[in-house]
């Protein structure tokens, strides 16, 4: 099958053949329709995570291996299915949950799939959906998404996710506690749309860019902080009237860490999501004496997509923007290009050749 990978740590998307797999056992086989462009593939296709002072995190050293097929937003049709799968048949349109477990362990064993330290996700350790067909190891990890725009939909798996676990880490908050969303880009944007929903009124957005904040007020945002020269406590506080319950940070880099935990009142959190790298460096006593807590949230589980994905289906999660582009090796090369350089009011997604735009 024609796919777009990278073929080695800091190389470029070029086009390649792989094997298209054969299904067997539980496992099915699907033909793309639509794939995610997410900032994760841009730290994928440069090789490593940034670790501040203690230098950086090579993938290769976790088990990456090259050719590497990206992208885990998709919705696909199923085109073959393995001899034990009995709830789905040629022709379902799916979306695709990607954060696979080994299957083995307590945490996969609990349905916490994101958990698991051996975890062999679709479009990282195994071939993802920058590809003409992708081989999900077992049909549970399929979600129906009749009704809803397929574009959009894809978005859901990783983006949306994302924001959706992240915001019910800080939940539930008085209504008028404000929360503070760092980065509205397309998860960012999702995470102020899923606090909407679920009836959060108060809810700071903070985006270097003055066009991603206007689109930010537009889903649900109540108060606004260009961060032109970083984003500073003083600003958050200014914008939300004070100390802060929760802070949400979908960059999570050195600056946008200190500002959030500088800006959190007693007894807050800050939940730390973005992996742009750096370090953040704590007070240990104001840690104790204001009680606040840090922890780090990674997608989420098999049965948080099912919830969002039933919000969606409800009408009730405002759509971010989805910039529509073909799927081929410019576009990926182009789309992975423009995250990396920041400014992206949305979500790229790519659609499979042959069909047409909005389709």
């Amino acid at each position: 099958m024609h796919a777009f990978a990278v073929t080695g740590e800091g190389s470029d998307v070029t086009d390649v053949e792989v094997p298209t797999p054969e299904p067997g056992g539980h496992e099915v086989l699907l033909r793309v329709e639509r794939s995610g462009v997410c900032h994760t593939d841009t730290h994928l296709r440069q090789g490593f995570y940034d670790l501040g002072g203690r230098g950086s995190l090579r993938l290769a050293d976790r088990g990456m291996t090259y050719p590497l097929v990206m992208g885990h937003e998709v919705v696909g049709t199923v085109v073959r299915i393995g001899d034990q799968v009995t709830g789905h048949r040629p022709g379902d349109m799916r979306l695709v949950y990607p954060w696979i477990g080994c299957g083995e362990c307590t945490e996969c064993g609990h349905g916490r799939d994101n958990h698991c330290a051996a975890g062999r996700n679709l479009g990282v350790a195994r071939h993802g959906g920058y590809a003409e067909y992708i081989l999900v190891p077992d049909e549970k990890y399929l979600v129906g998404i009749e009704g809803l725009d397929p574009g959009w939909a894809a978005t859901l798996a990783c983006s949306g996710l994302t924001a959706f676990s992240a915001v019910h880490k800080v939940l539930p908050l008085p209504p008028d506690e404000p929360v503070v969303v760092i980065g509205a880009g397309g998860v960012g944007l999702t995470a102020i749309a899923t606090l909407k929903a679920l009836g959060h009124a108060a809810i700071c957005a903070v985006d270097l860019s003055a066009a991603n904040l206007a689109v930010a007020a537009d889903m649900g945002a109540t108060a606004t902080v260009v961060a032109t020269h970083g984003a500073t406590s003083k600003d958050i506080l200014r914008a939300c009237g004070g100390p802060v319950a929760a802070a949400i940070d979908f960059v999570n880099n050195g600056a946008t860490a200190t500002a959030a935990f500088d800006a959190l009142r007693k007894n807050g959190q800050l939940v730390q999501v973005g992996l742009f790298g750096g370090e953040l460096t704590v007070p240990t006593a104001l840690m104790a004496l204001k009680m606040i807590t840090i922890r780090g949230s990674f997608v989420g589980t098999p049965a948080e997509l099912s919830a969002l994905v039933d919000l969606a289906r409800r009408g009730a999660l405002p759509h971010i923007p989805v910039i529509d582009a073909p799927l081929t090796a410019d576009s990926v090369r182009e789309a992975l290009d423009r995250l990396a350089n920041g400014g992206v009011g949305g979500r790229i997604v790519l659609r499979a050749a042959g069909l047409p735009r909005g389709s």
